[in-house]
């Protein structure tokens, strides 16, 4: 097998749930090959590093092998590799641990959890008598 379609190699390997979601992402540019977006039906062949964006993380995979039949997780090693720079880990880690809730601004009011968090992070600061 010389080349794959894109959205079936990346939904055989997994990286995709299903072979629609692979071509949904593919069809919004969210999947790079050479920093180039491509469309479901380019074809993908051996060697090639795929960049798939899922916010806030773009990983990349490089194709060791191809085929167009799903497998099982003990297989894909054997196609394909995990190239990401561990750097884009990072941003994901420093937002979970800064307990960062990304929500755009007026999307809605704290939940329950969130508001007791606030109250407790402020609650040595007292906003009524500033020194200022």
């Amino acid at each position: 097998m010389d080349e794959v379609r894109i959205d079936k190699w990346l939904w055989a390997v997994r990286i995709f749930k299903t072979r629609t979601a692979a071509s949904d992402a593919c069809r919004k540019g969210r999947v790079m090959i050479g920093k180039v977006a491509v469309k479901p039906s380019r074809n993908i062949r051996a060697g090639e590093v795929v960049e798939v964006r899922k916010p806030p993380v773009t990983f990349a995979f490089k194709a060791l092998a191809l085929t167009d039949r799903r497998m099982n997780a003990a297989r894909v090693p054997l196609f394909m590799e995990n190239v990401t720079p561990p750097d884009r880990y990072e941003l994901p880690e420093l937002n979970r641990i800064a307990g960062f809730v990304d929500r755009q601004r007026g999307t809605g009011r704290p939940t329950k959890k969130e508001r007791r968090d606030l109250e407790e992070f402020t609650g040595s600061f007292d906003f009524d008598e500033s020194d200022f």
